[in-house]
Order: C-alpha cells, then sequence, then structure tokens
C-alpha cells in the first residue's frame, strides 16, 4: 500500500507546486475547482440515498453546482475583487458552521443531515478561501495550509507515543487527546519560528504576532488547528455513517479527494478571515 501512497503523492506535488509558485492564480483556480467538484461528488455519495446516495443523481448534482459557481465566480474574480465585506461575511457564515452546528453534528452522529446543498456551498466555500489565499500569494497559500500539516503529523507522532485518552472513540478510534495537545504545541512553536523568519514575513503566523502580538497568535493558530480536528471528525463520521472506510477511489494508496482535503475546508475560510481582518 505504501507504494502507491508515495507515487499519488509525487504526482500531487508535480501538480500542485508549479500551479502555486509558477503558473498564474486561474490555473490553481481551475485545479482546486476541479478537485473540490470531485469532493463534493464524493460527499453526497455518502448520504442516503433521498439526498442523493450511491444510486441518485445528488452527486453529479451537487459537483456541477459547485463547478458552476466556481466558473462563475473565477470569471469575477479576473475581472474584480471580490468585495471584502462579501468575502468577511461568508468566512463568518461558515466558521459558524463549523465553530457551532459541526459539533452539535458530531455529538448527536448526525454528519449527513443537510444534504447536498449544506455539501455544495461548504466546498464551494472552502474553494473560494484556496483562491483567494493563493492570490494574495503563495506564502500566504501555503502557510495557512501548513498549520494543519504541522497539527496533523504531530497529532500522529505525539498520539503514537503517548496517546492514551481516546479523543472520539466512537468516530474516529486512532484519535487521542495526548495526540491533539502535541498536535497544537507544534503549531505553536512552528509558528513563532515562522514569525521571525525573514522570508516569512507575509506569512499567516508572521502576520498574527506583528498585529496581535505572541500570545494571541498562538491562540488564533492552536483554533485554526482544532478546527482541523472538526473537519477531520465530521468526514470521519460521515464514512462511518455510510459504512465505507474512504470517500472514494481517485486517489490510489490515499482514498478519495475529500479523504485529502476534509481538514481544509474548515480552516481555509478561517485563515482568510484572518487575512481579511489584520491585513
Amino acid at each position: 500500500m505504501l507504494g502507491p501512497r508515495v507515487i499519488t503523492a509525487l504526482v500531487l506535488l508535480a501538480v500542485l507546486l508549479p500551479a502555486i509558485f509558477v503558473f498564474p492564480p486561474l490555473v490553481w483556480g481551475v485545479l482546486t475547482l476541479a478537485f473540490l467538484a470531485v469532493a463534493a461528488w464524493e460527499w453526497v455519495r455518502l448520504l442516503p440515498a433521498r439526498a442523493g446516495g450511491p444510486a441518485g443523481a445528488g452527486a453529479g448534482l451537487a459537483a456541477g453546482a459547485v463547478l458552476v459557481a466556481g466558473a462563475a465566480a473565477l470569471a469575477w474574480r479576473e475581472h474584480a475583487p471580490w468585495p471584502p465585506m462579501l468575502v468577511a461575511v461568508a468566512c463568518l457564515l461558515l466558521l459558524a458552521f463549523w465553530v457551532f452546528a459541526a459539533p452539535t453534528r458530531l455529538a448527536r452522529h448526525e454528519a449527513r443531515s443537510g444534504g447536498a446543498p449544506l455539501a455544495a456551498a461548504l466546498l464551494f466555500g472552502c474553494w473560494c478561501a484556496l483562491y483567494e489565499l493563493r492570490l494574495l500569494g503563495p506564502v500566504p497559500l501555503l502557510s495557512s495550509m501548513a498549520v494543519i500539516w504541522v497539527a496533523d503529523i504531530a497529532a500522529y507522532f505525539f498520539g503514537r507515543a503517548l496517546g492514551r485518552r481516546k479523543l472520539a472513540p466512537s468516530i474516529s478510534p486512532g484519535k487521542s487527546w495526548e495526540g491533539a495537545v502535541g498536535g497544537f504545541f507544534a503549531v505553536a512553536v512552528a509558528g513563532l519560528l515562522a514569525a521571525g523568519a525573514p522570508a516569512l514575513q507575509n506569512s499567516l503566523p508572521a502576520l498574527l504576532v506583528q498585529r496581535t502580538g505572541p500570545v494571541l497568535a498562538v491562540a488564533a493558530l492552536v483554533a485554526i488547528a482544532a478546527l482541523s480536528i472538526v473537519g477531520d471528525l465530521h468526514e470521519s463520521l460521515l464514512k462511518r455513517e455510510a459504512g465505507v472506510k474512504d470517500s472514494g477511489w481517485i486517489l490510489p494508496g490515499h482514498g478519495g479527494m475529500l479523504d485529502r482535503i476534509d481538514a481544509l475546508i474548515p480552516t481555509m475560510p478561517a485563515a482568510l478571515l484572518l487575512y481579511q481582518l489584520l491585513r
């Protein structure tokens, strides 16, 4: 299983890195829009049949809705900026869902409510944030995503070494409180180090430290890492309710697209909102 996993990761890097560093932002926008549309299709395939399950047309409609809305948003953004107030309100609404509604859904084991419209709206919102962050530059985009990567990698190793108390045993038995705290600690340390690097002065950690000070900056970065756990658990519950191991098969060794971006869905709008407020 390791071979296909590594090959898929290398292929993804070969596609994504030029889109971030070499080609115009529009290429990143088109590429990630396709990814998020696939994720919408996978999400709705996990829902009950009445909401567009495996035998229904809802998955295709959700993916099509993301593509159409994204194409319209791309055309708009190519000619004029999206109104800052509109972006901020949209990010706030998405953040409110992940802070208030998503934990309730997890507690009640009801991740599949809301149907295809909710899936399409959340994934479209994530895509808008990814595109706008790329328009701000490679460093804002990568530093925002790096918060999630650092938290996830550190949580894995801390959890393997110290994990005793399960974080959500009925949803994702592999996650532990010790792993989560280890991830938060790693994010705090990495964020402060990044904030001091001259080449990363436009990064999210640096901007937070410059505008709010190190204490509030660490609190914001840890909050984003906590949001990533909510997104991960939400997708795990979706799969558990659907009785499947992976959201799809499009990425050999990794599962589906949704499996790879679940932590980005709640966190990218939050990161963009911070940039909107602090720049």
